[in-house]
């Protein structure tokens, strides 16, 4: 089990890293990760909102590095 006090100790952009490599690890086995389904209904909201134009598509590096000055 994973000492939470480790956790506590890191900066928030050394959280940020380890919960990227968390995500890479779990996307490398993508099929053995089952989304919940309100993620299904998620989706179809953000894809209406952006159909109706009230919603913008940002590249996901540019998503990351616009996440990542929010909280440095």
């Amino acid at each position: 089990m994973l000492d939470i006090s480790i956790v506590k100790k890191l900066s928030t952009e050394e959280k940020l890293q380890v919960m990227e490599a968390i995500w890479q690890d779990l996307t490398e086995e993508e099929q053995n990760v089952q989304s919940p389904a309100w993620h299904l209904d998620a989706l179809k909201e953000t894809e209406k909102r952006r159909a109706e134009g009230k919603e913008a598509v940002l590249d996901w590096g540019d998503a990351k590095r616009e996440l990542r000055k929010r909280f440095e």
